[in-house]
């Protein structure tokens, strides 16, 4: 069961299955709900994202995720778009969060997989992950980004968040996670154990969003070379295959879990974003139609795939957790996995939307929105919520309506100076 916090008084009430709405309406009502997460169950002390709603895997009360935290940000300020709650609201809890951050452990300027929400003392995340997370920190700041772009007024708090937020993004040494001037980012480093966990970001998955950063930095920056024989240089990096007809320039065979084309993008704007590699529109779009269009083929016979009830990415299943894709289908459909996809497959995601609420329901709807994942071959139907898959539904679901989140990002000067450097092309780098 979902942990109970002490109900705010300024927190939004959830509501039940609601009939005949209009696609509009509907889209309003998940997103607010799932907001929930971020709003109602967000650490009191630090306003951080908890990890998850469950205690499975020993996970306690204090524990926050930072990347999690990241799209938790950007959720909020899709819910002040949508007025859901008031500016000053999340003004309000956006100094919580800054202030926190402020002061909570970080190694060479990254932060850790998970924090205490009440003391910003790091929780090792594994028995040598007790230090910097790279890649978690680049999500986090994914939002701060945002943040920082749309709290603009001329105000006390307001000008805390910014200030704040360039403190914490210049302290990010991103040269340190070189190890000693390498060609590549890597993933952890532990003040305890050193670089013990030996994990260079290689391409195509998730961590595009790490490189584009890195390369962003003013005090700290790596060179255009990490990204070009790093990042784009691994076995799995090119692919060029079709797959259902769709071809998928990068990343594994049937592109992998769908959350490739979703944490890297909540902010970094596929649309027209090309560089010497691909053009990420027609990746992430390729993606998804191929994850798709596997789900209505259903070669294995699963019970509950079809048209209306597709998408496959990381998520909790009947045996723990895994990442779910087409050649490691298991049976389980992670609702965050269409919804996530609005802004690529705006029809599919829609069809499914109104599977998963009415056809559905309770079985998966609940106070934070849908739960994280079911399988009907498996009669088995999740009871938790994880911050890293309600978060990107939020707000994909807002890059589809409006693009906000798509446009603050891409505002951002530091940012379109590190696509410059990188050599992406996209409507949105101002033109000199």
């Amino acid at each position: 069961m979902a942990q109970k916090t002490a109900k705010a008084a300024d927190g939004i009430k959830p509501v039940g299955i609601i009939k005949n709405l209009s696609d509009s309406a509907l889209l309003d009502v998940v997103q607010r709900q799932t907001f929930r997460y971020f709003w109602d169950f967000g650490h009191p002390v630090s306003g951080l994202a908890r990890e998850r709603s469950n205690k499975s895997f020993d996970y306690g009360d204090e524990v926050v995720t930072t990347g999690g935290s990241g799209f938790g940000i950007m959720a909020m300020i899709a819910a002040d778009h949508r007025k859901f709650i008031t500016h000053e609201q999340s003004v309000d809890r956006m100094v919580k969060i800054v202030d926190f951050l402020f002061k909570a452990d970080a190694y060479h300027g990254v932060f850790p997989h998970w924090l205490n929400g009440e003391t910003g003392k790091t929780i090792r995340f594994g028995r040598k992950d007790d230090g910097g997370d790279l890649v978690e920190t680049a999500y986090l700041l994914q939002g701060l980004i945002c943040a920082k772009q749309y709290y603009t007024a001329d105000t006390p708090k307001e000008r805390r968040i910014r200030d704040v937020i360039s403190w914490i993004w210049g302290e990010v040494e991103w040269n340190w996670y070189t190890r000693d001037g390498r060609d590549n980012l890597y993933w952890h480093w532990s003040p305890n154990n050193g670089w013990a966990m030996n994990f260079p970001i290689r391409g195509f998955n998730e961590c595009l969003i790490t490189y584009i950063l890195a390369a962003s930095a003013d005090r700290y920056p790596v060179s255009a070379d990490v990204y070009h024989r790093g990042w784009a240089q691994s076995d799995f990096f090119k692919n060029g295959h079709t797959y259902y007809g769709y071809k998928l320039p990068l990343g594994f065979p049937y592109g992998g879990p769908l959350f490739f084309s979703q944490y890297s993008f909540l902010g970094l704007n596929p649309k027209g974003l090309k560089d010497r590699y691909a053009d990420y529109w027609e990746q992430n779009l390729n993606h998804t139609l191929i994850n798709h269009a596997y789900c209505v083929d259903n070669p294995k016979k699963f019970k509950g795939y079809g048209e209306n009830s597709w998408g496959l990415t990381a998520s909790d299943n009947y045996e723990g957790y895994n990442a779910h894709s087409p050649d490691n289908d298991l049976g389980v459909i992670t609702p965050t996995a269409a919804l996530s996809a609005f802004p690529y497959t705006p029809e599919y995601s829609m069809k499914a939307l109104r599977h998963f609420y009415y056809d559905l329901g309770d079985k998966i709807w609940g106070e934070y929105g849908f739960t994280d994942a079911f399988s009907e071959s498996h009669d088995w139907y999740a009871k938790s919520y994880l911050a890293i898959d309600q978060g990107p539904i939020v707000v994909m679901i807002e890059n589809y309506r409006s693009g906000l989140l798509w446009k603050l990002f891409m505002s951002a000067p530091e940012v379109q100076n590190g696509l410059k450097k990188l050599d992406f092309q996209s409507p949105a780098i101002a033109k000199k």
